[in-house]
């Protein structure tokens, strides 16, 4: 598969998750100068990373719930969070995996990272 197939296809997979309107914010958010960004993300993180069929979609939405937690990558955090529950994780997952965090990567961003779920799953309607 060419770049360009693993673009479409990522992008495609990407707005499955995210929701068309979120995505294209994403993408326009530093125009044409992050379009080559865009279509690395596009191509290889969903087109080919998030797109592999070894873990399920919500393993892997959990496992980058707890990355960008453990970061302290808020913004991306909040996405992952949002990609979580439609790749079926429930609030009690997610809530889990932060616990995992706090544990092994410390309170502090644990509470920033419960701060961000929170309301991601208050704007959701998942609390």
């Amino acid at each position: 598969m060419d770049t360009h197939d693993l673009s479409e296809k990522g992008l495609k997979l990407r707005k499955e998750m995210f929701g068309e309107q979120a995505v294209e914010q994403r993408m326009n958010a530093f125009g044409k100068f992050g379009e080559p960004l865009q279509t690395i993300i596009n191509a290889y993180a969903y087109g080919d990373v998030w797109s592999r069929p070894a873990l399920p979609m919500a393993t892997k939405s959990l496992a980058m719930v707890a990355m960008m937690a453990a970061a302290g990558r808020q913004n991306e955090l909040r996405v992952h969070v949002k990609g979580a529950l439609t790749n079926g994780c429930t609030a009690e997952q997610i809530q889990e995996i932060l616990l995992l965090v706090a544990m092994y990567c410390g309170i502090p961003l644990a509470n920033e990272a419960h701060r961000a779920a929170v309301d991601v799953l208050r704007e959701s309607g998942n609390t």
